[in-house]
């Protein structure tokens, strides 16, 4: 009896350590909250949209239990902002916003899908009225869009959804709260009183302490150089830049054959447009494909069939399209009007950037080739006729007055022929179809100049 009771004894000390560490380790896990920030500072645009991507995914990544916005913004792209509520309204991990100065528009409907708001004493939240670039209110279909994005928004997170409306539409009156013409800001003491805030904090361990949370760690989102890049390759201001490059380079080699250096700078520019919004997954294979369609019958248009016609109509289309739609998330058409408003701004980007790049060109070009460097690309002296100079015969003279037939479209130069020859030709009208009978009429620059019979 005596030895089986020391026996039992023995064997309780040998494993009440163990039980006991096991369960402080337990207790320990179970005390210690992962709590993952990224701030959201700047105008919420699509390197914002990429930086959130990125922060949900980490904190999956590392099993965090909790993830804070760390939010100070005016706003911006609505679309941006749409793809990031839907992100955060889909996330398995708890969300919360701590709103450390301005959650303004864009910034109010990421703030609504968090699943709890702190703000720091003296922050707003509201005003989220759609406007365009100048400030000025867009029509009634964006303001109807925002209005139930925000709405739905609110009904999901469990807040007053009309409350939610009226931070959009000054038309709507919340009893007690707004008044009509006037568009819903919420100081911070008021969203707590009103319900769409759940608490006043100085700092995110404020927040933490709110919540109850004694044991954490918090786990900031380290951007790498590269990651940097990428966000600013992609910001909408820069992609116009890039374009800008692209056509002048594309305009510049064309207009000036050989130089070399401008179609490199174009290749370069389209690599780095192109590159980022493909790892991003905004450019699909077949818009980077369409670009360089484009691109090629462009070139074709010009060095095989001179003019401006089918070929290169469609190429300037299909550069135009590939540009614009690698701008914006396409992988569907909803036609939404999100979506419709997002290929509109990517469409006035494109054009804007490219009428700006060739008016560009054509000013540089002609300052270009008047500096010392480069002066040896094009001739600058004039050859006067009265020096001696001349490049007319008397088989052209001959013919001045002659009737004859267009082989190829004249846009206005092309060929003709003329007593059974072949002759380049310069329309002094325009656009001259195939086979159109023709007079010569008089003879420049080393060409026949024509007019239509």
């Amino acid at each position: 009896m005596m030895r089986s009771f020391f026996f039992s004894i023995i064997l309780l000390g040998l494993f009440l350590p163990a039980l006991s560490f096991g369960n402080n380790d337990s207790l320990s896990s179970v005390k210690v909250k992962k709590v993952y920030v990224f701030k959201i500072h700047e105008e919420i645009a699509p390197p914002i949209w990429r930086k959130t991507k990125m922060a949900l995914e980490e904190a999956r990544n590392i099993s965090a239990d909790l993830v804070i916005i760390d939010m100070n913004t005016y706003g911006g792209a609505v679309v941006s902002a749409d793809s990031i509520r839907t992100a955060i309204l889909a996330s398995d991990i708890p969300v919360y916003v701590f709103i450390n100065n301005n959650a303004a528009s864009a910034g109010a409907l990421i703030s609504i899908s968090c699943d709890s708001i702190y703000m720091k004493p003296g922050a707003n939240i509201g005003a989220a009225t759609v406007v365009n670039q100048e400030g000025k209110k867009m029509p009634d279909k964006y303001q109807s869009y925002m209005r139930s994005t925000m709405r739905s928004t609110a009904e999901v997170s469990g807040r007053d959804p009309q409350i939610a409306e009226a931070m959009v539409d000054e038309s709507i009156v919340v009893e007690g709260i707004s008044k009509e013409g006037q568009v819903l800001t919420f100081t911070t003491y008021e969203a707590i009183k009103y319900g769409f805030c759940e608490g006043e904090a100085e700092s995110i361990r404020d927040v933490l302490e709110l919540l109850h949370i004694e044991e954490y760690k918090i786990i900031k989102q380290e951007l790498t150089i590269a990651d940097h890049i990428i966000g600013f390759l992609i910001s909408p201001f820069i992609s116009g830049i890039l374009i800008m490059v692209i056509i002048g380079g594309l305009y510049f080699e064309l207009q000036s054959p050989g130089v070399g250096f401008p179609i490199a700078a174009s290749a370069i520019a389209a690599l780095l447009y192109f590159a980022p919004l493909y790892l991003e997954g905004l450019a699909e294979n077949w818009e980077v494909v369409i670009f360089i369609i484009g691109v090629i019958l462009v070139a074709v248009e010009i060095f095989a069939l001179p003019g401006f016609g089918v070929a290169g109509i469609s190429g300037g289309v299909l550069i135009i399209t590939g540009l614009t739609l690698s701008m914006v998330e396409n992988t569907t058409f909803t036609f939404s009007t999100a979506q419709i408003d997002s290929i509109a701004k990517a469409f006035f980007i494109v054009i804007i950037a490219m009428f700006l790049s060739i008016l560009g060109s054509i000013y540089l070009g002609s300052k270009f080739f008047k500096t010392s460097a480069f002066s040896h690309i094009a001739l600058a002296a004039t050859q006067e006729k009265n020096k001696g100079y001349t490049i007319s015969d008397e088989k052209y003279e001959h013919i001045i007055g002659k009737e004859g037939v267009t082989q190829s479209i004249l846009r206005p130069v092309g060929k003709i022929i003329v007593e059974e020859e072949v002759y380049d030709a310069f329309s002094d009208a325009g656009f001259i179809d195939r086979e159109k009978r023709i007079r010569v009429i008089g003879y420049r620059n080393a060409q026949l100049v024509v007019r239509e019979v």
